[in-house]
């Protein structure tokens, strides 16, 4: 908690409560995540596999995001994911709106599952979401 603390304290008080509620339904979904600030994002991964974090927060103009490495492998229920780099998607979440911790959680948890399948053909999926892309780039 001591990171995610520190991590909020750089934002003003609205910011630091999402960045907060963010991390504690994080943290619940994933009790053995370890925390670090890197790339200005708080983040998360799994046996100290910083190559393939699984989340990470940071706040913009916007609000807070929740960002996940290989968000392309999610199932997205809610619909909240909107493309970012290749296979990362980040789910937005304006500043004062309430953090539903079961939902969070519901990413989190499917996010950690996938990890092993995102690390051992991360290439593949790359590939394929960059002509995903591309396809829907061409059809705007």
């Amino acid at each position: 908690m001591i990171v995610a603390q520190e991590y909020a304290d750089r934002h003003t008080p609205a910011e630091a409560a999402a960045v907060l509620a963010l991390h504690e339904a994080v943290t619940a979904a994933g009790p053995d995540l370890e925390v670090a600030v890197k790339y200005g994002l708080l983040m998360y991964t799994v046996d100290g596999g910083w190559k393939h974090w699984v989340a990470g927060i940071n706040i913009t103009r916007k609000g807070a995001c929740l960002r996940f490495l290989w968000g392309v492998l999610l199932d997205d229920p809610l619909g909240v994911l909107r493309a970012g780099t290749s296979t990362l998607m980040t789910w937005d979440i304006p500043i004062g709106t309430e953090i539903d911790a079961a939902q969070v959680g519901a990413y989190v948890r499917e996010a950690i599952a996938k990890r092993d399948h995102f690390k051992a053909n991360s290439d593949d999926i790359a590939a394929v979401a960059k002509a995903v892309n591309a396809a829907k780039q061409r059809l705007r």
